[in-house]
């Protein structure tokens, strides 16, 4: 879509346009700057950081839309991967604060996917050129180095860790909420360091490949997802030592042995938790409940209903069917009526 004749930024208008040009050569007034860094501020303001938090996010302008994207990205892809379970990874603001009290094993989730979350957004800012202070990822020690020519623009991985790590903070030494709370968001940044693949592109006579060019990319985030989904599931529960050396505590299996869970001693990939988590059937400060959810029949309305059962009503939904592409260019498609049931758990 072409550009309006006047163009708008940051509340101002420029006339004389003729609505071609390129963003690229608009003015960049000392106004335009200013309004562009309040609006910026504005942002980091909105996500009620801590204090530390919110000077990091206001040094440079791009760290805001990245954390924004953060957010959104974690979120959804919890929502995906809890879409069949009764938690249903429900974040309106009573049952996301009401959890983030407790250490919950779905706590631990919402730690770890959204360090992972931002870990993943910012190393793709920085090899996007969104950030100022970081770029492309620098040439790794890659093996036959020789035989291979550093190209493409990689994944900053290593800026990344480096802006998270500083952003939530040291580990704490005694209290063990916060020793978990920091445990399970390293969780998430070491799943994203494991998915860390070398993409390369051969060039060449004939296509010889005489010469790569390699860079470093992130896994698609919802492979991540899926990964935290599976430490969730093995998730261990634990309790607080004290190291008598250093006096500092450490994070350990419960004192006394808990029917069903293992006394093994977590490993730094472990999700782990604190407090059991509650069924999830019923309204609670933790979530809506599952009554009137829709479920499926033959793969979890038992589970989702906790045992209420489930209603089952019929409809008719029309839906594009028979598709095919047209020469030049469009899909040309059917439309099918059929039945369907729709199954949802009763109160």
């Amino acid at each position: 879509m072409p550009l309006t004749r006047s163009v708008l930024h940051c509340g101002r208008t420029h006339e004389g346009l003729t609505g071609n040009e390129p963003l690229t050569i608009l003015p960049l007034t000392s106004e335009m700057e200013e309004a562009a860094a309040k609006a910026h501020y504005k942002v980091c303001d909105r996500l009620k950081l801590e204090k530390k938090q919110r000077r990091m996010c206001r040094r440079d302008p791009g760290v805001a839309e990245t954390l924004m994207e953060a957010i959104s990205m974690s979120a959804l892809e919890c929502q995906y991967q809890f879409r069949f379970e009764r938690w249903n990874c429900t974040l309106e603001g009573r049952y996301r604060a009401s959890l983030l009290k407790r250490g919950f094993k779905e706590t631990a989730f919402l730690y770890a996917i959204s360090s992972a979350g931002l870990t993943h957004a910012m190393a793709k800012a920085c090899s996007a050129g969104r950030m100022e202070r970081c770029t492309c990822d620098e040439a790794p020690d890659l093996e036959n180095r020789e035989a291979w020519q550093w190209g493409g623009c990689g994944d900053n991985l290593k800026y990344s860790n480096k802006f998270v790590k500083e952003f939530l903070g040291r580990k704490p030494n005694k209290d063990l909420r916060a020793r978990v709370d920091f445990h399970n968001n390293l969780v998430g940044m070491k799943v994203i360091k494991a998915g860390v693949e070398t993409t390369c592109k051969c060039h060449g006579v004939s296509g010889s490949c005489t010469v790569r060019t390699c860079w470093r990319q992130l896994s698609p985030f919802h492979e991540i997802g899926k990964q935290l989904k599976q430490k969730y599931e093995t998730s261990l529960k634990v309790g607080s030592t004290t190291n008598e050396a250093t006096g500092e505590g450490d994070i350990s299996p419960p004192k006394k042995s808990i029917p069903g869970h293992s006394d093994q001693i977590p490993r730094t990939t472990d999700l782990v938790y604190i407090d059991d988590s509650p069924s999830f059937c019923l309204m609670s400060r933790y979530s809506p409940g599952t009554s009137g959810r829709k479920c499926y029949k033959d793969k979890n309305c038992d589970s989702i209903c906790c045992g209420r059962g489930h209603n089952t009503q019929s409809r008719v939904v029309t839906r594009p069917c028979q598709c095919q592409v047209r020469w030049c260019c469009y899909v040309e498609c059917k439309q099918c009526t059929q039945r369907e049931e729709v199954y949802t758990c009763k109160d």
